[in-house]
């Protein structure tokens, strides 16, 4: 089964902030709007791969979102990913059916700044080290805008990977193998290992694997924490000041068509912190 990648969830104080520093760093930002019912409200930052950022934050504290703890014990930064399901219900069927767990589907919902409403269905995994499923209801053209709105001035085009820190990489590729249903999954290798999602590239990491995954794990568990972008420019961005992606850590590689005319350095990646 071929699960996607759908969206990366970006956490920040301020919603017009982020759109303002996402802006200057060459992302084309489209305003989401809120979800009823929550004090939230969002931007997308959408690839022409069809997966996205999704910038949220909160108009006031609200203790039982999943995603308000971390902001306001952690500080911004990369909170949760989902992947795509073709229809949510059928894929937590077939994973139970595999041994894997997740909880039911519930419904959402977003009304845009335009007064479209559009509706999912999202379920949620028992254990952090995976994502959530995020299904659309009405059309993902809906949800997720197509056009000019997913070129950027910085030549991104998706993303390349994801990076996930794990306790147990071996046990973390079971859940993988029963929620992708595949018949088998990669060895791991030195703490670590890799599955492909669509086209991008999960990268599971321990502690042993290296600092970044130590540290994450050490503070806040399990969970997403780096994402490497994409990009058409054989110069990528150079480092930029700490808080301007709202503690996402990303990483510009460039594509192999931009790499083929580049002089060596321009091999080099680019961190944003």
């Amino acid at each position: 089964m071929s699960l996607p990648l759908d969206h990366i969830v970006i956490a920040v104080h301020d919603l017009h902030s982020a759109i303002h520093d996402y802006r200057n760093l060459g992302f084309t930002v489209t305003p989401g709007g809120d979800h009823p019912g929550r004090a939230t409200h969002n931007a997308l930052v959408v690839f022409q791969d069809g997966s996205y950022f999704e910038l949220i934050a909160w108009k006031a504290p609200e203790a039982t979102h999943p995603w308000w703890p971390k902001l306001s014990r952690f500080g911004p930064g990369i909170v949760d990913f989902a992947l795509l399901p073709g229809t949510t219900p059928q894929v937590v069927a077939q994973a139970l059916s595999r041994g894997l767990a997740y909880q039911p589907p519930v419904d959402g919902g977003r009304l845009r700044p335009d007064g479209v409403e559009l509706r999912w269905q999202n379920a949620c995994p028992a254990t952090p080290d995976l994502p959530f499923l995020c299904g659309d209801v009405t059309p993902r053209a809906l949800r997720v805008p197509e056009g000019p709105v997913r070129e950027h001035a910085n030549g991104v085009q998706g993303v390349a990977e994801l990076r996930v820190a794990v306790h147990d990489v071996a046990a973390t590729l079971e859940r993988y193998r029963a929620l992708l249903g595949l018949e088998d999954v990669p060895a791991p290798a030195e703490g670590a290992a890799s599955l492909q999602l669509g086209r991008t590239v999960l990268k599971l990491e321990t502690a042993s694997a290296n600092a970044e995954a130590a540290q994450r794990l050490a503070l806040q568990g399990e969970g997403p924490f780096a994402i490497g972008l994409h990009t058409t420019q054989s110069h990528p961005l150079g480092p930029v000041v700490h808080g301007h992606t709202h503690g996402a850590l990303l990483e510009l590689i460039a594509l192999p068509d931009a790499l083929a005319g580049a002089t060596p350095r321009a091999h080099a990646q680019s961190a944003f912190a």
